[in-house]
């Protein structure tokens, strides 16, 4: 099923690069006072809102968000036909945005395999084992917890790190909610802290560096404000561990050992993102395709790994057979949606509010976090990146951190957080959540300060 979906946008891809110019310069016009424009919000607010809603009816967040993406779409369609407009402007508008919406996935895939193939080669096993068998405090184990998932996110994505590290707390203690709820709400913080430094450690920086709102570097620039509002937040949240050690008796647990290549092979993921940073940065060539070569080199590999030790040890295709397709539709899903949004003119209203008489820039990237808190982050940063507000430098990375940490307010407001709420059912949750969220709103605050210091009275790479 997942390589007739590759096919599928690669065809679609060449289609684009082989079409006409039909339609080309007409400008769309604006729908928003209409029955489709109405209609495409209705179905954009309900579909969301089961989304959000996934726990409470047991529904993958992705089917609604697959159907409202695709459904608008064809419903902005129908309107053209029924009224006689140009059908080449939506043809054209549909096709840019599956180039963008591929760029994304996959990017995404090839990172996904690659965390796939390492935990199949028992990579992770072994750290879990190393943690826990330390003998750490509950205490020390938060924070030793946290600050992996801080400096993992920047490689791994923010979402796997959380369900990495969530596995390691439910392994320490499967019962005591004093160390699992601040525990899975440090790591939350942490990987969606950690993701907002790094052009691909969160969806929302990825989408900001392939939309060119910054260089490569000019995401690493956010680390001072990304780790200062993270330790206010953890430290805040430490108060409320318990001092005691977990029981574990390391004689009676088996030391997992890595398979065989597994050093090479995390040693051919940085190299690949050596690729994707290289790709887009030197070459101008999308980031997704140094990760593509980077996939390349682990087929290759895998295909030598089996000549040696068989088909059992090492198939990268079981890795490929593993990855949470589910992931991938909601963000294709959801990011049609926002576009669809964008055609009919809706987020051209948005845009007002970045004007200075009105609420400024400002003060409306420090609202996209709690937004992105309520809606979660990645349709409001593809939204501000659809509507495109004129901004400097120092605007586009405030909006990137809000949108990263922002996230973490509410539990369902980050991939990472929806990914720990599954992997904690029934302890880490909505209402434990909101009973600490002041530790993050407090940190959320400290990070925007930081910004501040850092762009507008220090002036670092500060832009109109």
């Amino acid at each position: 099923m997942l390589k007739l979906l590759m096919v599928l946008v690669l065809s679609s891809i060449t289609l684009f690069a082989a079409s006409g110019p039909s339609g080309a310069g007409a400008v769309a016009p604006d729908l928003t006072m209409t029955w489709v424009g109405f209609a495409c919000l209705f179905i954009f607010v309900v579909g969301y809102y089961f989304v959000a809603a996934e726990e409470k009816y047991e529904i993958d967040k992705a089917k609604p968000a697959l159907f409202i993406g695709t459904f608008m779409f064809m419903l902005v369609a129908l309107y053209y036909a029924l009224n006689g407009l140009d059908l080449g402007l939506v043809h054209i508008e549909a096709q840019h945005l599956i180039l963008e919406i591929a760029g994304i996935f996959f990017f995404l895939f090839v990172a996904m395999t690659y965390i796939e193939s390492l935990i199949h080669m028992g990579v992770f096993d072994r750290l879990k084992y190393n943690l826990v068998s330390k003998g750490y405090s509950y205490k020390k184990m938060f924070w030793v917890t946290g600050f992996i998932a801080f400096f993992l996110s920047p490689i791994a994505d923010n979402l796997t790190t959380a369900l990495i590290l969530s596995t390691v707390l439910i392994t320490i203690e499967k019962t005591r909610k004093d160390f699992l709820v601040p525990g899975a709400i440090n790591i939350v913080v942490a990987a969606n802290a950690g993701g907002a430094w790094s052009p691909f450690g969160d969806i929302t920086t990825l989408m900001a560096w392939t939309a060119g709102k910054g260089t490569f570097t000019d995401f690493l620039f956010l680390f001072p404000a990304s780790v200062t509002g993270y330790l206010v937040t953890a430290y805040l949240l430490a108060k409320f561990v318990p001092d005691d050690k977990p029981q574990f008796d390391a004689s009676k647990e088996k030391k997992p050992e890595m398979a065989e290549g597994a050093k090479v092979v995390m040693g051919l993921g940085v190299f690949t993102i050596f690729c994707a940073v290289m790709s887009h940065q030197v070459l101008h060539l999308p980031a997704m395709w140094g990760m593509m070569f980077g996939l390349s080199l682990l087929k290759v590999y895998s295909y030598g790994l089996k000549r040696k030790y068989g088909t059992d040890h090492f198939n990268i295709f079981h890795s490929m057979a593993k990855i949470e397709n589910n992931t991938l539709m909601f963000f294709f899903g959801i990011l049609a949606a926002v576009g669809a949004l964008y055609f009919i003119g809706w987020l051209g209203l948005a845009v007002v509010v970045y004007q200075p008489d009105v609420l400024g820039p400002t003060w409306s990237n420090i609202g996209v976090g709690f937004l992105s808190a309520i809606v979660d982050n990645v349709p409001v940063m593809s939204a501000v990146l659809k509507a495109n507000p004129t901004m400097g430098l120092d605007q586009w990375m405030l909006v990137t951190l809000t949108a990263g940490v922002g996230g973490s307010m509410i539990s369902f407001g980050s991939a990472a957080g929806v990914g720990v709420m599954g992997k904690l059912h029934g302890i880490y949750t909505f209402g434990s959540h909101m009973k600490l969220a002041w530790t993050i709103v407090i940190g959320y605050f400290v990070s925007v300060a930081v910004w501040y210091l850092q762009y507008e009275v220090l002036g670092f790479y500060h832009i109109g």
